[in-house]
């Protein structure tokens, strides 16, 4: 008799828990404190509250078109390197210790608790400029998201200065020179050139969908999310954001300020849509880098083999060149081998010096006859002039 015994269930939860590879992740508060975990998916979903198809767009094993995402109390951002999750209090970032990534937590930590020393009271308050007072007034998930942008346009723009810087002097030596190793270096380039193309136009495409559609640029707004839900009204959501002297003298800046992301219009997306232009604006200046440098290459290229067409012209004038004189030869070295023949002929006694005529009127004949085939290539175009 077979006995079924039944699977231990913390042995089960472990098999599956190992069955799920975890991932490394960056977790930054507002006060810019990070955390550093080592969860699966399943740890990450149920911190933010967000669905797995929406968590499996950062899966780098994956391949899923550049986007930036709105979620319920959450924002989707796969954009290049960075890959992040951004609720209305903190940022989660994948992948934290990749080459890449590491400045962008720097930049995050030293961007996301600036808007807390206002909080801390008139002793903080005079430590900080107008312009950092500014920056404030931005809801977190919008500071965050900036650092982002800045550090992608940034990344992306470094890339195309050094393809400039290697590009033009390679096509500028090509120009003067042309050889295999100059048109294996062009070619190179040409390639990464292209790569890099498609990954700024992946950027760019993701900030120009998000800024056609109203509605998914709203969806962004996690503060004003948050703050439509929260039980606390009127004043008291009032009183929640305006903390400090600073952020209630900024009321009359409402189109820039949270309490206005908080009270304004669910539609207004004024301050994102500014926000989302200035780095359009700058991705699509990179973009207009590399089609610069794309038609430039193609100038060469066309230059390139213009002047193979030349030398190739050149070497079949001169197989003609040579195909004519062999002919004319032929025929020479034929009227000779004719009067050469050791055939006894009664015109051949007492006229020996007719051999020296016919060498000469050979010779000309020969010549003539290479005149007329050049003549008449010349004059049907097939050599040069």
């Amino acid at each position: 008799m077979t006995h079924v015994v039944p699977a231990d269930p913390q042995v089960l939860a472990t098999v599956k828990k190992k069955a799920q590879p975890s991932r490394s992740w960056a977790v930054l508060d507002s006060n810019g404190e990070t955390t550093w975990l080592d969860v699966d998916k399943y740890a990450i979903m149920h911190r933010v509250n967000i669905h797995a198809r929406d968590l499996r767009i950062l899966d780098p094993l994956l391949s899923y078109p550049s986007t930036i995402l709105g979620r319920d109390g959450a924002i989707v951002l796969n954009l290049e390197h960075i890959k992040a999750i951004i609720t209305a209090e903190e940022v989660l970032l994948r992948d934290p210790s990749g080459e890449y990534v590491v400045p962008v937590v720097q930049e995050l930590q030293r961007h996301l608790p600036v808007v807390n020393a206002i909080n801390q009271g008139p002793e903080a308050i005079g430590q900080i400029d107008v312009e950092a007072a500014d920056e404030c007034v931005s809801p977190f998930e919008f500071r965050a998201l900036e650092v982002a942008l800045e550090s992608i346009c940034s990344f992306l723009a470094a890339r195309t200065l050094e393809l400039e810087t290697a590009a033009y002097p390679a096509l500028d030596e090509l120009t003067s020179l042309i050889s295999s190793r100059n048109l294996d270096r062009v070619r190179k380039l040409k390639s990464a050139m292209t790569r890099l193309t498609a990954r700024v136009q992946k950027v760019r495409d993701a900030l120009e969908q998000l800024l056609d559609d109203d509605d998914d640029m709203a969806d962004l707004y996690l503060s004003r999310k948050l703050a439509a839900s929260s039980p606390v009204s009127g004043s008291g959501a009032a009183n929640w954001y305006a903390v400090s002297p600073i952020i209630g003298s900024k009321i009359s800046k409402a189109s820039r300020g949270s309490i206005a992301t908080i009270h304004g219009d669910e539609n207004d997306v004024e301050e994102l849509e500014m926000l989302l232009e200035a780095y359009f604006m700058q991705i699509d200046g990179t973009l207009n880098k590399l089609t610069t440098l794309r038609e430039y290459i193609d100038d060469t290229e066309d230059y390139i083999n213009i002047q193979l067409d030349n030398h190739r012209n050149q070497l079949i004038q001169l197989e003609l060149f040579l195909s004519s004189g062999s002919v004319c030869l032929s025929v020479y070295s034929l009227v000779a081998a004719i009067f050469g023949m050791n055939i006894p002929f009664t015109w051949n006694d007492n006229h020996g010096y007719v051999f020296k005529w016919v060498v000469i009127i050979s010779g000309l004949l020969s010549a003539l006859l290479f005149i007329l085939i050049m003549s008449y290539a010349r004059l049907k175009g097939l050599v040069g002039s």
